[in-house]
């Protein structure tokens, strides 16, 4: 879920925070990814519907990843995918509930006869599997992108730690819980549906957005827990601007509590504190000895055999598209 219009909340209180570039402008710049979300988000992204190779399996996630990563790599920016360890306890109900949504689209697909809801169905039914996740390391070994794994833990919290540290410049991901956890700088597709540019992105500035909503780090944690997110749902009646102006009257959410008339839950205040003690999990805590770093050069003709011969993608495709590695084509 992210937090709850987080996005919508900056764009009116704090625009300045967000800069849009051209993705080339980046070149040179480390960048560690949220590696599930991504995952995710090209499992998803092609609106023709799911591709499968000869062995029917579904490809999309590992057709997309290529070429987005083909486009980071011929600018230059040098990636760290950063995937999901086990998630926090608390985080149980939140998943519970996206599988219970799964199961609920998987037993409508053969109830519809329209082409159009039967892919949606299939959409809202699919899940990143343990395969899916060995798939995509297998293509980042081949293509000569550096990965970590740990053991427990969200990949944001460990990205979001990595670019505050300074050991990346960015993180790229579309999930808002990043700048929670204090990623100075936020990479997303373009947020302003006016710029029809391709290659730009917009870049969500940490320090610029708690200036402006006049929070600090800890409010601004406190702030985006009542607004809801995965670790705690939000409260009837109190929106994202109400939630802003809470904070910035009351000061803490312990204040709030005592001094308005909302509903909160009866356990409101621990579930707060456990969400809190999340997003704090790895503030100041975490150093690069503590990660595995899988790292190796790029194979293109094991790349070629893999996606050509495994995933089935066009011989022609592939091929041309790693021509750009060998700067045969200049890259705009």
């Amino acid at each position: 879920m992210g937090i709850k219009s987080l996005t919508q909340t900056i764009k009116k209180f704090s625009p300045d925070a967000i800069t849009h570039e051209n993705l080339y402008k980046l070149s040179g710049k480390k960048v560690a990814v949220d590696a599930s979300l991504i995952i995710y988000q090209q499992l998803l992204s092609n609106p023709k519907g799911f591709f499968y190779n000869n062995e029917g399996k579904i490809t999309n996630h590992l057709t997309g990843l290529f070429y987005k990563i083909m486009n980071f790599i011929t600018l230059d920016i040098e990636l760290l995918f950063v995937f999901d360890g086990k998630p926090p306890d608390n985080k149980q109900a939140c998943i519970q509930g996206r599988k219970n949504k799964s199961c609920e689209a998987k037993e409508k697909i053969d109830e519809t006869t329209s082409k159009e809801d039967k892919y949606k169905l299939e959409k809202a039914s699919t899940r990143v599997t343990k395969e899916m996740i060995t798939d995509v390391k297998r293509l980042l070994h081949l293509m000569g992108v550096k990965y970590i794994h740990p053991q427990v833990g969200e990949g944001e919290a460990y990205a979001s730690e990595l670019c505050r540290m300074g050991v990346v410049d960015y993180v790229l991901t579309e999930d808002m819980d990043s700048l929670v956890y204090g990623c100075p700088k936020l990479i997303r597709n373009c947020v302003d549906k006016s710029i029809n540019r391709k290659g730009v992105i917009s870049i969500f500035h940490y320090d610029k957005i708690i200036t402006e909503l006049d929070l600090n780090h800890d409010k601004f944690i406190d702030f985006c827990i009542l607004c809801g997110c995965d670790y705690c749902d939000p409260i009837p009646k109190i929106g994202n601007i109400t939630a802003l102006k809470l904070f910035q009257k009351h000061g803490t959410i312990e204040e709030i509590i005592k001094n308005t008339k909302y509903q909160f839950p009866e356990n409101y205040l621990l579930t707060f504190q456990l969400a809190k003690d999340n997003f704090l999990l790895y503030y100041d805590k975490i150093t690069m000895d503590m990660f595995q770093v899988f790292d190796s050069e790029m194979d293109q003709e094991g790349l070629k055999r893999f996606l050509i011969d495994e995933i089935n993608m066009g011989e022609k495709r592939v091929l041309t598209t790693l021509l750009k590695i060998n700067n045969i084509y200049k890259v705009e």
